[in-house]
């Protein structure tokens, strides 16, 4: 998606995001006075941690589209919430735990903030809500004056207290996420608690294993155990970025070759660009997977790509004003020059199909995605409402109307109804 986009949604998620800053700053400064009340125990361990999820916070880094991730802060901070042994001399009790998260994470963006880099506070904040209440779990289960003695019985109320700790921290922090997405870009909220709780599996779970690890290492042999522990967690963030570098690499790929289109005039300035943004918002409000969102918008900023082989542009970049003949043998040239990438054949589907009429198609052939569907009415509508087309959204939908059950997918031009009545605009 295009940083355009992402900033009008992330506009549009701003009351979520100002409950979650709110809810954490507040229980922030709460558990930080019951702290200064009741006193601060094992500065060592305060610092240490404190540093450590501060450092982690740093270097965060944005690794999936949708948010920054900072698996050294996370695997830290749960780790800080989850200490029993013999080493410590006191347990911290939750409020100390709460309030060395929210100091460390808020040390840890200011840094951000002055380089002038990306210090999104409501991720910040959900992920200090998500180690609190990781913490309330875990010292509800388990005593205060609980410590491993070494008995296999300790060993595993210990892992499962851990275990359930993190569970419902990474549970919390998909139901937060569910609702910000939901309002920010229309899906769903059971579609959008699946993709966070996928995500949570893949990426989450990585996180907080390493705080289990973290924490029993530092339990049972004192600080002397995170530079030890760390390692692991380094390799993560390594591994995070290599994917998160390659994953911008491919967008970038697509987005120039997007572009060869409108350099040759075959496509107005931006059109790509508007037909897959608008292609992405129907997709959300469909309850798309990630995935199958990731193939939609290629597919959408591709589907001219098939263009280039015709013998002249179209008007304006007007597509739609050439027979039905030529526009889908372009479909299907451009399907053939995306399948020679070796990477991208379930984009070429895709767009071999953006310009079947709906009543030969995929009323008839249930194989054929959706997403050449959404392709072909995002289109339609870009050109009728886009640069210099001049048409209303109502004057624009009220023609794609006449074309419901034969041109086009009544469940797409539905969803786009939804989508443009929720005030999208190119």
């Amino acid at each position: 998606m295009s940083d355009a986009v992402e900033t009008t949604n992330e506009s549009k998620g701003l009351r979520t995001g100002a409950v979650i800053i709110g809810a954490g700053t507040v229980l922030g400064l709460t558990a930080l006075l019951m702290t200064v009340r009741r006193g601060v125990t094992d500065w060592p361990y305060v610092a240490a941690f404190g540093l450590l999820i501060a450092v982690g916070e740093m270097v965060q880094f944005k690794v999936d589209r949708s948010r920054n991730r900072a698996p050294i802060a996370t695997s830290a901070a749960l780790a800080y919430a989850m200490l029993r042994g013999s080493t410590l001399d006191a347990v911290p009790d939750v409020s100390q735990v709460m309030a060395v998260t929210w100091l460390a994470t808020t040390a840890g963006l200011v840094p951000r903030a002055i380089a002038g880099l990306r210090a999104d506070l409501v991720v910040a904040n959900r992920r200090f809500i998500s180690v609190a209440c990781a913490a309330v779990v875990f010292a509800g289960i388990l005593p205060d004056d609980l410590n491993w003695d070494h008995s296999w019985q300790h060993a595993v109320l210990l892992l499962l207290a851990m275990l359930l700790g993190v569970l419902s921290a990474g549970v919390i922090d998909a139901l937060v996420g569910a609702g910000q997405t939901t309002e920010r870009l229309g899906m769903p909220f059971p579609a959008a608690l699946r993709d966070e709780l996928v995500m949570m599996g893949r990426i989450g779970m990585a996180m907080a294993l390493g705080g289990v690890l973290l924490a029993a290492g530092v339990s049972l042999i004192g600080l002397w155990a995170i530079p030890l522990v760390v390692v692991p967690l380094l390799l993560t963030q390594f591994a995070f970025r290599r994917f998160a570098s390659a994953q911008r690499t491919y967008r970038t790929t697509v987005r120039s070759m997007a572009r060869s289109t409108e350099i040759a005039g075959f496509s107005s300035p931006g059109q790509n660009a508007r037909t897959a943004a608008l292609a992405v918002a129907v997709g959300n409000d469909l309850g798309l997977t990630p995935a199958r969102m990731e193939a939609l918008e290629y597919a959408a900023l591709l589907s001219g790509v098939g263009q280039l082989a015709l013998a002249d542009p179209s008007p304006g970049g007007a597509s739609l004003l050439r027979t039905r003949e030529e526009r889908q043998r372009a479909a299907e040239i451009g399907a053939a020059v995306i399948e020679r990438s070796g990477v991208l054949d379930h984009v070429a589907e895709i767009v071999r199909h953006s310009n079947d009429p709906y009543r030969h198609g995929r009323a008839n052939d249930s194989s054929i995605p959706v997403e050449s569907g959404i392709v072909n009415v995002a289109l339609a509508y870009e050109q009728l409402v886009g640069e210099g087309s001049g048409q209303s959204p109502d004057k624009a939908m009220e023609s794609i109307g006449l074309g419901i059950g034969a041109e086009y997918d009544p469940v797409v031009v539905e969803s786009l109804r939804r989508v443009v009545g929720r005030g999208f605009r190119f």
